[in-house]
């Protein structure tokens, strides 16, 4: 079945906000009533986009970048309300342990929190389920099969070996040996039911989202990463797709040279694929990926998509990425594919970074819109490709992204001839930056204007998403119910109504 792309806008504005941000009591955003009180206040502002983080199970770090599984989604993001509203679980089983901060994720109390309890519902799920929810749980599970085994084996042994990656575990299940897989199956079975389970009620809550926003002309933008994490379902399930050794650890890992951000370079230790294994399969991994994510969204972000022309390959044994080389990507034969398989290409591609006069001409070849960045322009200076007055329609523009830090917060630190050239050009007091930010970047030509919610809000670094490799205190912040006023609502509004956006 191929995805059911709606009409999209041509000139629109929108929001980027990840769904561990929302406001709960449960310690993590989640797809409850918060989700569905954001979408309709999101409609309220005449933004029509919806732009969020990759929605996988999160592994190192709680990167969304890092995730478990290509597929699978986020089990924590399950509402327990939404839970208790299906007699899937009693209130009672939900009270203990609610004392979580209200502006930030504290993952190391949230997760085995949350996890005790969707593992406590998952026990009675079939007892409880109505026939109606069995027969749904079935049909996908039949349906979703081809990833959804692997992935929750995969779990229910991470679980059983205590997080180890799958590197450690032994020889037998580690080469996916059949006696071995077998007997893991029977030994693990309620543990396997339990992911399965999970990854149901999250589609099924998911799926409900998207057809609220579908219904109030909010179309949604999900994330991509190029690469997937070495110690997920997908690497272990699928080794002749990546350059691992035969004990399947990379033999070379993912990053970018020295950048922006990071004068050694960002060494994401990301395995990187076997292309010329991939090409014999006629890419039938990507395939499945993309149509999987097109299942949960209406337009992708890829991410790094300069990696499809050419990837930086660092060695395994190389603690920062200062020593690598550029290797050749798939190109167009993997962009030829996934649009004969999707019969169009609803993609974005994220091409920031050190692009090339190749990496251009692979996105225009194929009309794909690319990105540009506001906060890079006002460093940069008057000429700048990035500044809102050179830019085209055909692109995607942001004040910043999720990699950097709030627009308040890169003007308070910010050089004060920074500074200064951004309040001459924006032609502003810098007492409301981020406002005027906006008006500009909403002036602009560019065919949709896409704003972290932290710069609506007016807030600086301490509501900043990602600091890039920095390790730890990411994917934190969250947003408070009280800040989606009606007030910000309508001026928001009227800043659409102004641009005719």
């Amino acid at each position: 079945m191929f995805p059911d792309y709606p009409q999209l806008p041509q000139r629109a504005s929108g929001i980027l906000l990840h769904p561990t941000s929302f406001p709960s009591t449960f310690g993590i955003g989640d797809l409850g009533p918060a989700a569905h009180a954001w979408i309709q206040w999101l409609a309220k502002t005449g933004c029509s986009l919806w732009q969020f983080l990759p929605l996988g199970p999160t592994g190192f770090a709680d990167s969304p970048y890092q995730s478990f599984s290509a597929f699978a989604g986020n089990h924590l993001l399950i509402s327990p309300q939404a839970l208790i509203e299906q007699g899937l679980l009693a209130v009672d089983e939900v009270e203990e342990g609610l004392d979580f901060p209200a502006d930030q994720v504290a993952y190391e109390d949230v997760i085995p929190w949350k996890e005790e309890i969707l593992e406590r519902m998952a026990t009675h799920f079939l007892d409880r389920a109505s026939s109606n929810i069995l027969d749904a749980f079935v049909a996908f599970s039949e349906e979703e099969q081809s990833w959804l085994e692997d992935y929750a084996l995969f779990m229910a042994l991470k679980h059983a070996h205590k997080g180890k990656p799958w590197t450690q575990w032994s020889k037998e299940l580690r080469d996916r040996e059949v006696a071995a897989l077998k007997d893991a199956q029977n030994a693990l079975q309620a543990e396997v039911q339990a992911q399965k389970v999970w990854q149901y009620l999250f589609s099924f809550q998911w799926s409900d989202l998207k057809h609220v926003a579908r219904k109030l002309g909010v179309s949604i933008l999900g994330d991509m990463p190029i690469f997937v994490a070495h110690d997920s379902a997908d690497v272990w399930a699928n080794r002749s797709f990546f350059k691992l050794d035969s004990f399947g650890q990379p033999t070379v890992v993912a990053g970018v040279p020295p950048d922006y951000f990071s004068s050694t370079g960002q060494r994401w230790g990301n395995p990187l694929y076997a292309w010329d294994a991939m090409a014999d399969d006629d890419y039938g991994w990507w395939v499945a990926r993309v149509l999987k994510t097109l299942t949960q969204v209406d337009v992708i972000r890829l991410d790094h998509f300069r990696g499809f022309e050419a990837s930086w390959e660092i060695p395994s044994s190389e603690e920062t990425a200062v020593k690598g080389q550029w290797v050749q990507g798939p190109g167009r034969a993997l962009l030829d594919r996934l649009s004969s398989a999707l019969h169009g290409l609803p993609l974005i591609a994220e091409d920031l970074g050190v692009i090339t006069k190749e990496v251009i001409n692979l996105r225009t070849d194929y009309k794909l819109p690319g990105m540009k960045v506001m906060q890079f322009g006002l460093e940069a200076g008057p000429d700048h490709e990035f500044l809102p007055h050179n830019y085209e329609e055909g692109f995607i523009a942001y004040t910043g992204t999720h990699d950097n830090d709030t627009s308040v917060g890169w003007y308070q630190a910010a050089k004060s001839e920074i500074q200064h050239f951004a309040r001459s050009y924006l032609s502003s007091d810098g007492d409301h930056i981020a406002w005027d930010m906006l008006e500009a970047l909403w002036d602009s030509a560019a065919s949709w204007v896409i704003v972290p919610m932290q710069d609506p809000l007016e807030l600086g670094s301490g509501a900043r998403m990602n600091f890039p490799s920095r390790t730890h205190g990411n994917w934190q912040w969250r947003l408070r119910a009280e800040q989606l006023s009606d007030e910000l609502a309508g001026r928001l509004r009227n800043l659409n109504h102004r641009h005719d956006r």
